[in-house]
């Protein structure tokens, strides 16, 4: 699942590490949604729910206008990241919702606008 955004934030506070950690907070929200305990690691970026990475996260801003957004490993195959060391993180893993037991995930996509909005939206105020 790709989520693909473009935030100004001329019009909010201008601070890359909030942005980032706004992002990992509305993916981890939406994992919750499912009862995965997840959590974000600075030492490597994105969303990691054991030793796994579940949730990858790419950003760039330029003249404070962020773009690009992350990805949620919902229900991709695996095998595909056998020739690769994803991310360039050598002693961990990947998987995914579906990995995980999960099997009823088609309402993803309103689960993740519903917390984006939560989070940039309902508390713009905040950022």
């Amino acid at each position: 699942m790709l989520d693909i955004f473009v935030l100004n934030l001329n019009k909010r506070k201008k601070d890359i590490r909030r942005l980032i950690t706004q992002v990992e907070n509305c993916i981890m929200n939406t994992l919750s949604e499912y009862e995965i305990s997840s959590f974000a690691d600075k030492k490597n970026i994105g969303i990691w729910v054991g030793d796994k990475k579940i949730a990858a996260i790419g950003v760039k801003v330029k003249k404070w206008v962020a773009y690009h957004g992350f990805s949620i490993n919902v229900c991709n195959d695996l095998t595909k990241y056998n020739g690769i060391i994803p991310c360039g993180i050598k002693d961990k893993g990947i998987t995914t919702i579906k990995k995980m037991g999960y099997k009823n995930y088609n309402n993803i996509e309103s689960i993740i606008v519903k917390k984006f909005l939560n989070i940039w939206i309902h508390n713009q105020t905040q950022l």
